[in-house]
């Protein structure tokens, strides 16, 4: 089977572009170490001076498709970062935990603080998903108070 870099039918004249994307591919190759250097210059010499697609076959009939054509990789996700009022509220839980601990760790106290700033998060992101608004720190501002 060809690779789909050279197209039907291969009678005819070929392109730059059809002579640039064989000589990149060769370079790929090369790059995979699949070419040695002077059959890299050998073969690219022949792809830039070739007049027919017949020309530019031979030069890959012995290379495997190239692996960005056959599947191309998917990008990794970007992490979203951790949003401020969530590290906030943490870092408060912390600082209550450790009061706690050094004050004797009695009747657990940071429960109730605790509690209710996670029901905060919780109700405001809740809010969120279901009206579908941004939060009140990333609307824009009035044109009257955007001085």
């Amino acid at each position: 089977m060809l690779p789909p870099i050279v197209p039907e039918p291969h009678d005819v004249r070929t392109s730059d572009a059809e002579r640039e994307a064989v000589a990149e591919a060769l370079r790929e190759h090369a790059g995979a170490g699949r070419l040695q250097t002077d059959e890299l210059e050998e073969r690219l010499d022949r792809a830039y001076a070739a007049r027919t697609r017949a020309d530019l076959v031979p030069l890959l009939a012995d290379l495997p498709a190239s692996p960005a054509a056959a599947a191309p990789r998917e990008r990794p996700r970007a992490r979203r970062p951790i949003p401020f009022h969530v590290r906030k509220t943490v870092a408060i839980a912390v600082l209550l935990l450790a009061i706690w601990a050094m004050t004797g760790a009695g009747y657990f106290w940071p429960m109730w603080p605790i509690g209710a700033m996670a029901f905060s998060l919780a109700a405001g992101r809740r809010g969120y998903a279901r009206t579908g608004c941004a939060p009140v720190s990333t609307r824009s501002r009035p044109a009257r108070l955007a001085r």
